[in-house]
């Protein structure tokens, strides 16, 4: 089961969930009940090498890179 990040339409609370892939439209705020939207969110994968070692990534800065403008 997937871990969406989600944002409420009405109080702004920022949460996740673990939602089966078919009803990842249809959650709801833990706090007010109020419908929440789904957020685009980063994968993390691991980057090998042309030997098929696992190489270190840089990080980012925060919890997208500085990209959410949260960070």
């Amino acid at each position: 089961m997937p871990l969406y990040e989600y944002r409420c339409a009405d109080c702004g609370h920022q949460f996740e969930a673990l939602v089966s892939a078919g009803r990842a439209d249809d959650e709801h705020c833990p706090d007010c009940g109020t419908e929440a939207r789904r957020l685009l969110s980063l994968v993390a994968a691991p980057v090998r090498g042309s030997d098929g070692a696992a190489m270190p990534v840089a990080g980012g800065g925060g919890c997208c890179g500085g990209a959410c403008g949260n960070c």
